[in-house]
């Protein structure tokens, strides 16, 4: 199993690596003023679908329905099982994008309200969503090919795909001065990759011999039982996203650069999320799929403890660095052309709000797998409902003081209530539980942890003295040499703590 979230989490890397990349350049050219808050509504609009339709509920429901169905009817049956799914989606899909296009002011009015008396911002965000709103089309069919393809444990494609998103933006906005303005450069970008990204997975399944067609929609006892399960992940997902709404609601009345300053600290707070919480997550699901489909709950069980145990490994790094250094990681990667130094302080902040709930968001995939693997996509419902309405309440609260910075950490917050309910239902059904070795691992990981997080402050100060005059490469040098301190820090904190000897039990537990 190891390998396979390594697969998934490097080829994630090389995503968020290449989402750098991009950021950069959009920094450098958009900035952090109206244009850029006007694409990035864009750009939020179809991910918030994509998120409740796609991703969120859709993998949810589907991937232990086909992977059960494959283990008990064998590949003829599941097929035929994928087909009808397939066209039901694309219908839904081609309804819901056309509603989108016909009443994308009324969209922008009620998702992005305070942008309705802005003369500039309102026109171009309207523009550029009618131009990103296709991309939730071709995403969803990505998702469905996706997730067949991680039911054969073929996890290489879709873990890819998203690479294309950034390269498709950078290479439009190489060429800007074609488009009316760099927002739509980028936004063309967006529905380039969506096109790119579709032809990567249907290429998959083609030659997985999986690829679905359209068929006569029937609803069979399979398709029944997904439609019960999709229920309430939508619902759950759409939870969750009606708080992501909220930031972008209440953002558009917060002066110009709010929702630009919580784009970028999202950007890179959702870095250890993907290549580390999503990546287990995905791996993990079907596994645990596989393992209660053979009425193995024990190695199920296992197989979870495991995805935790290496999320946990990775992650607490990635806390420490947020809440000690956000202000050297924002400069260092962001500070240039119209990105000012006052733009990074923005978003620092808010990254440092962000960590608070990195924790529970990176964990909170392989938590709720024991639902979902189990076919019960309700409980989890309960808590990301009860954790959206106290985030949502939160952020009303919290915006007149703190501004965006209160926005992420409402969500953060959020994000604890959410996965403390989670583990709680999951602990009272008897799902899920933590054995010896992952406790044995958290305490020690989390004393590397505090230390890392004391060696980072004694460095901070003399690096920044120390380039002080410095006039070319000052901030890239500095986050260069905190990442360098910092990985040497970590890994011999780990290596001493721990031992070869949980290294070489975990690779071995992992994989077996």
């Amino acid at each position: 199993m190891i390998e396979r979230i390594l697969t998934v989490g490097g080829f994630t890397l090389v995503s968020r690596i290449t989402g750098f990349v991009r950021d950069i350049i959009l920094a450098a050219v958009l900035g952090a003023g109206p244009a850029a808050d006007a694409f990035f509504v864009a750009l939020r609009l179809p991910n918030h679908f994509r998120a409740i339709f796609a991703e969120g509920a859709f993998n949810a429901a589907f991937v232990p329905s086909y992977a059960r169905i494959r283990e008990q009817q064998g590949a003829g049956g599941a097929q035929i099982f994928a087909d009808r799914v397939f066209t039901l989606l694309l219908i839904s899909q081609i309804v819901l994008l056309a509603i989108a296009l016909v009443f994308t002011p009324q969209v922008i009015d009620v998702l992005a309200p305070g942008l309705s008396d802005d003369p500039e911002r309102y026109p171009l965000a309207v523009t550029l969503t009618r131009i990103t709103f296709p991309y939730l089309l071709l995403i969803t069919l990505v998702t469905l090919y996706g997730g067949m393809l991680n039911a054969l444990h073929r996890f290489a494609a879709a873990a890819a795909a998203p690479i294309f998103l950034n390269v498709a933006i950078v290479m439009a906005l190489a060429v800007a001065w074609w488009f009316p303005t760099p927002g739509h450069a980028a936004a063309w970008g967006v529905l380039a990759s969506g096109v790119m990204q579709y032809l990567l997975l249907a290429g998959d399944t083609r030659r997985a011999g999986i690829f679905p067609v359209l068929r006569k929609p029937r609803l069979d006892v399979d398709v029944r039982k997904f439609f019960r399960a999709l229920g309430p992940a939508t619902v759950g997902s759409g939870g969750v996203q009606l708080a992501l709404f909220a930031d972008t609601i209440i953002a558009s009345f917060l002066p110009a650069g709010a929702i630009s300053a919580l784009y970028y600290a999202d950007r890179i707070d959702q870095l250890p999320i993907g290549v580390i919480g999503i990546a287990a997550g995905t791996v993990v699901l079907p596994e645990m799929s596989r393992h209660l489909a053979l009425g193995n709950a024990d190695a199920a069980l296992h197989a979870q403890n495991r995805a935790v145990e290496l999320t946990l490994l990775l992650s607490i790094p990635c806390v420490v660095a947020f809440f000690v250094v956000p202000d050297i990681i924002m400069r260092g990667l962001f500070v240039r052309g119209a990105f000012t130094a006052g733009d990074a302080l923005s978003a620092a902040r808010t990254l440092s709000a962000y960590a608070v709930g990195l924790l529970p968001f990176v964990l909170i995939r392989s938590v709720v797998a024991a639902f979902y693997a189990r076919g019960d996509t309700a409980t989890p419902v309960k808590a990301a409902l009860i954790a959206a309405a106290v985030n949502i309440a939160l952020k009303v609260a919290l915006m007149g003081p703190l501004a965006q910075v209160g926005l992420a950490l409402a969500t953060s917050l959020g994000a604890w209530i959410n996965f403390g309910l989670v583990v709680w239902f999951a602990r009272r059904a008897g799902y899920g539980g933590i054995d010896a070795r992952l406790q044995h691992s958290l305490a020690r990981l989390v004393v590397a942890g505090f230390i890392l997080a004391a060696v980072l402050l004694l460095v901070r100060f003399p690096l920044l003295t120390y380039t002080g005059t410095w006039r070319f490469f000052r901030e890239e040098t500095v986050l260069a040499a905190v990442v360098l301190v910092g990985a040497v820090t970590y890994g011999i904190c780990v290596g001493t703590l721990l031992g070869r000897g949980w290294f070489r039990a975990f690779r071995q537990g992992a994989t077996g």
